[in-house]
């Protein structure tokens, strides 16, 4: 685990653990070490740091970040010491998503959001790069992970309380199963135990503002 991960995150120990009252479950369910695929529901931007401290003991995940973080001078460093991978969103390459298999081949964890983006309270169309990414690792151990309660982290006053579940390990593709089906397998268990929440101080107007310009 490097020292930027363990820095990064322990900046926000204070707002996630003790502000936040963070509870975290079936952390066992994370192998030490071995390929891992940590995959997840989306609904707010804390949610991949949030996952990273409940899981902290265990193992540092690498997330799939979208590559225009990188053009942010200073953030681009940070990213890279954390072991962040960067993907181009939207691409249709079919190599876009060979440095993340490469990783997950050689033992590493990597997180993923198979949403795609924050839900921003919308029920989106699963991506199809988890499936692809387990298809192309079959013997990566695959833990869901639920999370609730990080949409509140801004709303100050309003205190949060954040609930980290991570599941037991998930089966990989079935017979007859794309790499789309196995994806919407898995966010729809998520999203059974974490349903769509907005995000924002004011989640209504997000939503809103959200459907104007979808429209």
């Amino acid at each position: 685990m490097t020292r930027t991960y363990r820095a990064a995150l322990a900046i926000s120990v204070p707002i996630v653990r003790l502000w936040g009252r963070l509870q975290v479950e079936g952390d066992e369910h994370l192998p030490l070490r071995g390929p891992l695929l940590v995959v997840g529901n989306h609904d707010s931007y804390w949610d991949p740091v949030v996952i990273g401290i409940a899981a902290i003991k265990r193992r540092q995940i690498r997330a799939l970040a979208k590559s225009s973080l990188w053009k942010v001078k200073g953030l681009d460093k940070v990213l890279d010491g954390m072991g962040q991978i960067p993907i181009l969103r939207g691409s249709g390459d079919a190599g876009a998503l060979d440095p993340a298999i490469a990783e997950l081949r050689a033992g590493s964890c990597i997180g993923i959001f198979p949403e795609g983006t924050r839900s921003l309270g919308r029920e989106l169309r699963p991506r199809s790069g988890f499936g692809r990414l387990v298809a192309a690792v079959p013997e990566a151990v695959i833990v869901p992970v639920a999370v609730t309660g990080s949409v509140d982290i801004p709303r100050f006053p309003k205190r949060p309380r954040l609930h980290v579940r991570f599941l037991a390990p998930a089966e990989g593709l079935r017979p007859g199963e794309s790499p789309a089906d196995l994806t919407r397998r898995i966010v729809a268990e998520l999203r059974e135990i974490a349903p769509i929440t907005p995000a924002g101080r004011r989640p209504q107007e997000n939503i809103a503002a959200t459907a104007a310009d979808e429209g």
